[in-house]
């Protein structure tokens, strides 16, 4: 700094030390002089304007003081060189205290260090021996905006990032588990009093095919049905007759009767004494009940088979999520015994009850199983895409800070100045979240330190309060 700014600044200084002086009392005889003989007179005499830590540290005194380690303060006279370090972008607290020269601040009040809500409009020291500090005019405004410093906007490492049109990709995580298709299940049982006389080689779990043998009954009922139907297909009758020959090939049928086992009578022209019975669809064998000889009444289900090439998910959606799940949304389900292995289908029904104890909603999706690993009551994780996939307003999720009851980011508006603004929130995911009121494409929002700023902001805005009531 040049000796003429050096000398203004002293001025300065010297006015504030006789200031300073009526609150530090005889400790400071060295002020007291320079405020008695005049600025002239103390640059003279090298009489000490204000004292500085030793070490060079941004820490000033208008009185003799010492460090934690005992060493004294270094006193600074009037027309010395000042300088200060590179990452002070205000001039120090005890040397700027009034609107004298060109390009100095007016400072309004001084706050309490610690940031107790205490503030006074001359300088002073708290119950532990620190300076008050100095707010300066412009550093709060009535429109509840903070300006920061260009060294404290580096060291709080506040970044921001422009408000956009972009996709916001919404997606429910839910689990849930693999259930069989209702309507690919069938059982075979007989509709009329049978006895067994033999059983295929299947098991449950046995995967069989469209038509493959079961096992072999004999009916009293079927052996009747099929010796009418015989008898009525090999009599010349007329044509009255062959309306009734129609009419025992349907009781037959009626009866469950195999359609293979009655092309078999139409062709071998006999009554068997046995029908073979088989598997009416392809799947897995669920359960097997049939034993060979035994008695099986009517309606006593002895098979039951499932087709689980197609399979449904059944996913346990959480009631706050619910709003945004409809029919038709993609997803994609990842099985938790298949690692990276992924299967896409749609969300099919949404179902119409809430469970009570676990308050979750249950959608169906339907999946393509070719590979049949899919299986019953296995557990699955569903991703369910509830965006739309049209590019809306979105800012970062870490711009906003939310209180619960409102949300709010901080607005760049340049020059260190951060206006914080309310706003409404849409939906959110992939780290972003769509803004619906409250800002504009192309605004520049705080997206990094947003805490510490409004922690600063809620302060000033404290202190402030409290500088008007005193004043007033």
């Amino acid at each position: 700094m040049t000796n003429s700014v050096a000398a203004s600044l002293a001025a300065a200084l010297i006015a504030a030390a006789g200031i300073a002086f009526v609150f530090a009392g005889p400790q400071w005889p060295t002020a007291r002089t320079a405020a008695v003989i005049g600025p002239a007179a103390a640059e003279e005499s090298g009489a000490p304007i204000y004292y500085q830590d030793p070490d060079g540290k941004p820490s000033y005194s208008l009185v003799p003081r010492k460090t934690p380690d005992g060493r004294d303060f270094r006193a600074v006279p009037a027309g010395a060189d000042i300088s200060f370090d590179d990452d002070q972008a205000e001039t120090p607290p005890s040397v700027t205290t009034a609107a004298g020269g060109s390009g100095e601040r007016k400072i309004k009040y001084y706050r309490n260090p610690m940031g107790l809500p205490d503030t006074s409009p001359t300088p002073k020291k708290d119950s532990m021996g620190m300076d008050y500090i100095p707010v300066y005019e412009g550093d709060d405004s009535d429109d509840g905006s903070i300006k920061l410093s260009p060294g404290k906007i580096q060291r709080t490492g506040v970044k921001s990032e422009r408000a956009a049109m972009r996709v916001v990709r919404t997606v429910v995580r839910a689990p849930g588990t693999i259930a069989l298709d209702e309507r690919r299940i069938s059982v075979v049982a007989m509709r009329a009093e049978s006895f067994i006389l033999k059983v295929a080689d299947v098991t449950t779990g046995s995967h069989v095919v469209k038509g493959q043998p079961l096992m072999e009954v004999y009916s009293p009922s079927v052996s009747s049905a099929a010796a009418e139907y015989l008898t009525t297909i090999t009599s010349k009758t007329t044509s009255g007759d062959v309306q009734y020959g129609r009419g025992s090939r349907q009781r037959l049928m009626n009866l469950d009767v195999p359609d293979a086992a009655i092309s078999a009578i139409e062709k071998s022209r006999t009554v068997p004494t046995s029908i073979g019975w088989t598997s009416p669809r392809d799947g897995i064998l669920l359960e097997r009940n049939a034993i060979e000889g035994m008695r099986v009444e009517p309606g006593g289900v002895l098979f039951r088979i499932a087709d689980h090439s197609i399979v449904w998910a059944l996913i346990d959606v959480a009631e706050r999520d619910l709003g945004m799940i409809a029919k038709g949304q993609p997803v994609t389900v990842k099985a938790r015994s298949f690692p990276g292995r992924e299967f896409t289908g749609k969300v099919e029904v949404i179902y119409p009850e809430i469970n009570k104890e676990t308050r979750t909603a249950r959608v169906r999706i339907e999946l393509q199983n070719p590979d049949l690993i899919l299986l019953h009551d296995m557990y699955v994780d569903a991703d369910i895409d509830t965006g739309s996939g049209e590019a809306v307003l979105a800012v970062p999720e870490s711009a906003v800070m939310d209180t619960g009851s409102r949300q709010a980011v901080f607005v760049d508006r340049g020059q260190g100045r951060l206006e914080p603004r309310e706003v409404k929130l849409g939906q959110r995911g992939g780290g972003l979240v769509e803004v619906r009121q409250g800002l504009a494409e192309g605004d520049a929002v705080v997206v990094s330190a947003n805490f510490l700023i409004d922690a600063e902001s809620n302060l000033k805005a404290a202190l402030k309060g409290f500088a008007e009531g005193a004043q007033q």
